[in-house]
């Protein structure tokens, strides 16, 4: 199986020499491409809703929030490396199902185990693509039935479930977005957000939203908002230049 060729990851930490040590290691790993940074976990939080990174260097100890309290947050559909101070935070770093954790300042050898860790995980998520014949047993209302996952319009993140949209209705599944993504050819299905997976040929209309995003409409009815990254990739990969 391939490594992910490149890793898009934030930094957040209340501490800009921190920031700025763990950027220039990182910079070692050509694999390793940093989006952004953040001081604290409220502008981490926007961040990750803004850039959708792949993982994310997350500090524990910060005014105004922990890191773990930020974990909790995103549900564990992020992977995480902790780089914190403080070594009593371990065994909760782990409990998080963190990726690694990493004691500051990081040494390069140890921050070069935690980078081949990422890399094997968000690897091994990329498994093999589902065909749209796929079948899947769902229970709508107190019936089971058997669909297709063309059947599948749109996926949406609740908790640590996700709900299915169909024309049959709507139902749950037991898995994260991020791993549901990974079984997903991606010219079919789209990831409009942090929290929504879009079958792109059940949009049927869309229209640019206020925040230079996109709100595409679903053969359902319903409305789903694609984020301003997401909705850039979109128009260039339905973009007409090759003609």
């Amino acid at each position: 199986m391939q490594p992910k060729a490149t890793i898009k990851v934030l930094i957040i930490d209340d501490e800009p020499l921190a920031r700025a040590e763990l950027q220039r290691l990182l910079k070692k790993h050509k694999q390793i491409e940093v989006l952004g940074e953040a001081q604290n976990i409220i502008e981490g939080k926007a961040l990750v809703e803004d850039l959708e990174p792949d993982a994310i260097f997350l500090d524990i100890e910060m005014p105004g929030g922990t890191g773990l309290e930020l974990a909790e947050q995103l549900k564990g559909e992020i992977p995480i490396v902790f780089c914190t101070a403080y070594n009593e935070f371990a065994v909760d770093a782990f409990s998080l199902n963190a990726v690694d954790y990493l004691l500051k300042p990081a040494a390069p050898a140890r921050l070069e185990k935690a980078i081949e860790k990422l890399t094997s995980l968000l690897s091994e998520t990329e498994s093999t693509q589902l065909e749209d014949d796929f079948k899947l047993m769902v229970k709508f209302a107190d019936k089971m039935k058997i669909i297709l996952l063309r059947d599948i319009l749109r996926f949406e993140s609740v908790g640590n479930h996700a709900a299915i949209y169909t024309e049959f209705g709507k139902s749950y599944i037991h898995s994260s977005l991020s791993k549901i993504e990974a079984k997903l050819d991606p010219s079919v299905y789209l990831r409009a957000s942090r929290s929504e997976i879009i079958r792109l040929d059940a949009v049927v209309h869309l229209e640019e939203s206020i925040n230079y995003g996109l709100t595409a409409t679903l053969s359902n009815g319903s409305e789903v908002d694609i984020s301003r990254r997401q909705a850039s990739a979109l128009k260039k990969q339905m973009s007409f230049s090759a003609f």
